[in-house]
């Protein structure tokens, strides 16, 4: 995929690309420790590059195997905590864009039965300040965006949870305050998604990982960016994971490596 999007001529002619790492010794869709070893040896190195070589200007990542990983030793939930915390970033943010949604999650990597009770007012604030000056930086004016409930129906008053009243409205409301952009919610979670992918908000605030994600891959599969926001320097990678099952068959679609590329380099420039 690295290969297609470099020869692609999609990719921005002012910046050089340089690819990090090797794979020797690795066999294509067959993860093992000897290909686990050297995507965190890879990893590390472009960590410690983006943080400390003023020549680097953003880092690209491709999709990894989270359980070889933890296998070489990766002790962090996923790729944007391991770039948060070796930027010595506290107020970071996932984010996800494509041609029809750009959505922001409160809660990352953490079970589902776990989200209410991690869920804070304080984290949807810092998402929603991140996601709001990262849409507005793409937009050029102050952005609308919506925030999306946690229960069906966005509670219904308190009668499926009352999540939406104690933790997300205050929220809103905090974020308004802040004249950073229009948020609007909480949204009944089954419909928001669709008002904004009309064009009706610039970002959706999403409570969950897959509240925010599915949706996104519905339709923007082959063309979504991950952005690590809050990092001092951009970070991006293609929003799918590794499909070690077509992998070497020259069949995977470098799409969203492509943009993931124009995208570091779109925020870079800044």
């Amino acid at each position: 995929m690295i290969d297609q999007a470099l020869a692609s001529g999609q990719i921005p002619e002012d910046f050089e690309f340089e690819v990090v790492g090797e794979s020797d010794g690795a066999i294509i869709g067959k993860p093992d420790l000897i290909s686990a070893r050297a995507s965190l040896t890879a990893l590390e190195s472009a960590a410690a590059r983006l943080r400390n070589d003023d020549d680097v200007a953003a880092v690209v990542t491709g999709p990894v195997s989270k359980s070889q990983l933890e296998s070489a030793g990766f002790r962090f939930p996923g790729q944007t905590e391991f770039f948060a915390e070796h930027a010595n970033c506290e107020g970071f943010a996932m984010c996800l864009s494509g041609a029809s949604l750009t959505v922001g999650l409160a809660t990352i990597h953490i079970p589902l039965s776990e989200v209410v009770g991690q869920l804070r007012s304080e984290m949807i604030v810092q998402v929603g300040r991140l996601l709001a000056d990262f849409a507005k930086r793409r937009k050029g004016a102050p952005p609308r965006i919506a925030v999306a409930g946690l229960n069906p129906h966005a509670g219904e008053n308190g009668k499926f949870g009352d999540e939406e009243q104690r933790i997300i409205q205050p929220a809103i409301e905090e974020l308004n305050g802040l004249g950073i952009g229009e948020f609007v919610g909480p949204g009944v979670p089954d419909a928001i998604f669709r008002d904004a992918a009309r064009g009706e908000f610039d970002a959706v605030v999403a409570m969950y990982h897959d509240q925010g994600l599915i949706p996104l891959k519905l339709l923007d599969f082959d063309n979504a960016v991950n952005v690590t926001l809050g990092l001092p320097k951009p970070r991006t990678s293609p929003d799918h994971g590794t499909a070690f099952d077509i992998a070497g068959k020259g069949i995977a679609r470098p799409d969203s490596m492509i943009r993931a590329m124009c995208v570091a380099a779109e925020l870079a420039r800044e």
